[in-house]
């Protein structure tokens, strides 16, 4: 009888633990609001294209949830692309040394196209993947913000990669771990923490261009999609200053959300990659992560999807044509200098073939004084880039570094940061314009501080997830040995943040560059003011649809920025890489 007894309350505490409980309830609401949210976005990009011209975008408060979901999931949408282009392309540069020597100069030119050349040529070839269907424009809208999220992301993972420590490294190698396993084991959690802040970054810059990406003008060609970007272009266009106020509060309510349900819980999950032997004082904490722990059907559901990610992060693959070797036989160094000689060839055959075509294309419509005057208006823009990364440093290095080694201050950071990094610069173009035409003041010098308001959290937010990498270890050791003031600066921590910050620079440049495209020319109705400089030249020859000039400005933008990164920031690189490294 009593055996009877436990066997029936063993099986009835079995389907206890199988029925919900109260954070269960909690939770599901949750979830099946982000699913709903998915299925109806997903319904509305399947409609006619003629819906577009029929449901005008309108500056009514009450539309701005719409435009603010569809505008949510065209940038998480473009996360996941930039993701898993992140993991793909930045493995293969750091793992392959003769697909690094063509894949990170490639990076750093698509970083230098701006969005709008992204758009002017690829808005053509998605409407016509799905012909008068509304998911064509969605696609090139996603496109847009992708080509603005993935190549800060890609860097990060491609700096932590190749800065994985070499004991860790090692270790990894003794347990004889293949490629596949050393990948997901040992560099993807390194690589998370920094790889997570500068998702956050991506987002936050997304929304910089999100009126370009949402309202799109080629030449004679307008498409308008639902959102907060087009919201905005429409009330610039009919300057209502109330409209702009409603898009400051949608947007800081969006902001909160995204932070609060996705980013939160990622930063506080990735605290447990933190490579450190001694526990930090205070963690990350998210209460979102907290009620998925404390459910009991919810976290029953998800421990399979878990069991499976680990099964398959095991699966002892092999990948040799990324794998390297450590050790090589002469005849193979030899058989290896013979290859690295075609391969360059290859490339450099490819490459001249490209820049040929563009060459006939392009000059029918363009002079060579012509390219001699972009290329002036690309030195002046240089300038302005360099003066403002420069102050953007001095300003955010301490402040990151401060942020990033209390994990109290960061968590309360966190969503002004996000915010300000959000905040597009075409919310300010009224004061801006109306102040310029009033004082009468120089468009060169007061149209600048538009270009760095989107780029300096780049460098901000990297300063930051190096700080937060940075192991606890060392800053006791700085302790015990009584290192302090600039001494701690330059031996400690300046050296263990550095790889991020030159990450973070070298995204921040590139960024500056695309920025200049919307704060050299700027509208505020009718009334436009426009600055000398490579980002006004490109801004007006997209409005009018002249693709030479535009192909001419987008390849000196490309031209400078790969320059710049070659001579200055991947000399520094290296150096952090081979100097610097926490191990």
């Amino acid at each position: 009888m009593d055996f009877n007894f436990n066997l029936k309350r063993t099986a009835n505490a079995s389907a206890w633990r199988v029925l919900p409980n109260r954070w269960d309830f909690v939770a599901f609401p949750l979830i099946i609001c982000i699913i709903a949210m998915a299925a109806i976005g997903f319904h509305e990009t399947l409609a006619p294209m003629s819906t577009l011209k029929t449901q005008a975008i309108s500056l009514d408060p009450s539309n701005l949830p719409e435009y603010a979901m569809r505008t949510t999931l065209r940038m998480l949408a473009a996360m996941v692309a930039s993701l898993i282009f992140t993991l793909a392309y930045g493995t293969l540069a750091a793992k392959s040394r003769r697909a690094g020597l063509v894949l990170v100069p490639i990076l750093d030119i698509l970083q230098s196209v701006p969005v709008l050349g992204y758009i002017s040529f690829t808005v053509t070839f998605f409407l016509a993947l799905f012909p008068g269907r509304v998911l064509g424009a969605e696609l090139a809208a996603i496109f847009a913000i992708f080509t603005s999220q993935a190549w800060n992301m890609t860097f990060s993972f491609y700096q932590s990669l190749r800065t994985v420590p070499r004991d860790l490294d090692e270790v990894s190698r003794g347990f004889h771990l293949t490629s596949w396993q050393r990948f997901w084991k040992l560099e993807v959690p390194f690589s998370m923490p920094g790889l997570i802040w500068n998702m956050m970054m991506s987002m936050s810059g997304g929304w910089f261009f999100v009126v370009a990406s949402e309202a799109i003008t080629v030449g004679n060609r307008s498409i308008t999609l639902p959102g907060i970007g087009a919201y905005l272009a429409q009330a610039i266009v009919e300057q209502n200053l109330h409209a702009i106020g409603w898009v400051i509060l949608a947007m800081t309510v969006v902001i909160l959300a995204y932070d609060q349900l996705l980013f939160r819980p990622l930063v506080a999950w990735a605290d447990k990659f933190r490579m450190e032997t001694t526990s930090s004082g205070d963690a990350p904490e998210s209460w979102l992560l907290d009620l998925i722990r404390r459910t009991r059907l919810i976290h029953r559901l998800l421990v399979p999807l878990g069991w499976m990610f680990a099964k398959a992060a095991r699966v002892p693959f092999r990948l040799p044509a990324i794998q390297g070797r450590r050790f090589q036989m002469p005849r193979i160094q030899k058989r290896s200098r013979v290859g690295d000689i075609a391969w360059a060839a290859l490339v450099l055959a490819g490459t001249v073939y490209v820049v040929y075509r563009v060459f006939i294309y392009v000059r029918t419509g363009v002079s060579l004084d012509e390219v001699g005057h972009v290329l002036v208006l690309g030195l002046i823009t240089l300038l302005r880039v360099v003066l403002l990364i420069a102050l953007a440093s001095v300003v955010w290095v301490p402040v990151g570094v401060l942020i990033g080694l209390r994990p109290a201050l960061a968590e309360k950071i966190q969503p002004l940061a996000q915010f300000l990094a959000a905040f597009p610069a075409n919310l300010l173009f009224p004061v801006f314009v109306i102040a310029i035409v009033r004082f009468r003041l120089n468009p060169d010098i007061w149209l600048s501080p538009l270009i760095v308001l989107g780029t300096q959290w780049y460098i901000l937010f990297n300063v930051i997830a190096g700080a937060t990498s940075y192991p606890n270890d060392y800053r006791e050791a700085a302790k015990n040995f009584h290192i302090r003031g600039w001494q701690w600066w330059r031996q400690a921590i300046l050296p263990g943040i550095f790889p991020y910050y030159v990450t973070g620079a070298i995204t921040a440049s590139g960024g500056a560059w695309n920025a200049s495209i919307v704060a050299e020319f700027v509208q505020w109705g009718d009334t436009r003011v426009m600055a000398h400089g490579l980002g006004a030249y490109i801004a007006q020859s997209t409005e009018a649809g002249d693709y030479p000039k535009i192909i001419v400005g987008i390849a000196v933008m490309s031209l400078f920025v790969t320059l710049f990164n070659r001579l200055l920031w991947r000399p520094m690189y290296a150096y952090a890489e081979a100097k610097l490294r926490l191990d």
